[in-house]
């Protein structure tokens, strides 16, 4: 018997199957479904969030509402977390994500982007006192972080030759940020929104900016293949931010503009 044989064809089934689903056309699938399924992380203010009546709100799900409306679509939110943004796009229960998605070498070789269509610094904030400006002040100390974030990557890398820095990391953006306001841990690596957010939920905690690690562009995340989706999402996210739309959803929430190179 060819055992080789028996092992290897349930592999080479996934993998047809997995050509054939890349394949798929998502953009005439969504005008079909007449609805687009959008992963927005809702517990990552302000890009995702629930208002005061329990609403989903923030930058992200704007920007999602104005996306659907343009493709003449329903928009239906897919709420998910930093660490499972890949794995529901790749299992196909989201059509795209647009969940403060930076875009990363890493995550280029797994899944496709649009252009950018916003910034996000990653910082590490600390108590006004502390007299930390680099990674190698981090030494000793024990910084919190959401798995699988830009900030976890950026935090591994940079303190990477630093000695004696515990990294603890949470499954989400929610359980990262209470550790930090209820005085579990006095750092964060995060992105340079969350900093105002823990003050805001416990304003005793003096937590401030204490330096950037990385400035990275986010953008919309899609499957590799979706090539006539990536078309469209490019030509959207131009106009869009050559109209001054997507400017005005980040404004609003952000208090800044995009740089100006963005809206060319």
């Amino acid at each position: 018997m060819n055992y080789r044989r028996y092992l290897f064809a349930p592999l080479a089934a996934l993998l047809l199957a997995g050509t054939s689903a890349a394949s798929a056309d998502t953009l005439d699938t969504i005008k079909q479904r007449k609805k687009i399924l959008v992963a927005v992380d809702i517990s990552a203010p302000p890009y995702g969030m629930l208002d005061t009546q329990a609403r989903q709100s923030g930058s992200d799900i704007e920007t999602a509402r104005l996306l659907a409306k343009d493709l003449g679509v329903d928009l239906e939110i897919v709420p998910v977390t930093g660490p499972n943004r890949v794995p529901f796009l790749l299992t196909r229960k989201a059509d795209v994500v647009l969940a403060s998605f930076s875009v990363t070498d890493a995550r280029k070789k797994v899944i496709d982007f649009s252009e950018p269509y916003g910034v996000i610094p990653v910082v590490v904030g600390g108590p006004t006192k502390a007299q930390v400006k680099s990674f190698a002040d981090l030494s000793g100390k024990t910084v919190a972080v959401t798995r699988g974030t830009t900030s976890d990557q950026e935090l591994s890398r940079g303190a990477k030759a630093v000695a004696a820095v515990n990294i603890v990391r949470y499954e989400d953006d929610a359980t990262t940020n209470t550790a930090v306001s209820t005085g579990q841990q006095d750092y964060l690596a995060a992105a340079i929104s969350v900093i105002p957010e823990v003050r805001r939920s416990n304003p005793s905690r003096d937590l401030e900016i204490k330096f950037v690690m990385q400035t990275f562009p986010y953008a919309i995340g899609l499957r590799k293949g979706d090539t006539a989706l990536k078309d469209w999402l490019d030509g959207w996210v131009r106009t869009n931010l050559k109209n001054g739309r997507i400017n005005d959803i980040y404004k609003r929430y952000f208090g800044l503009s995009l740089p100006a190179e963005m809206l060319k």
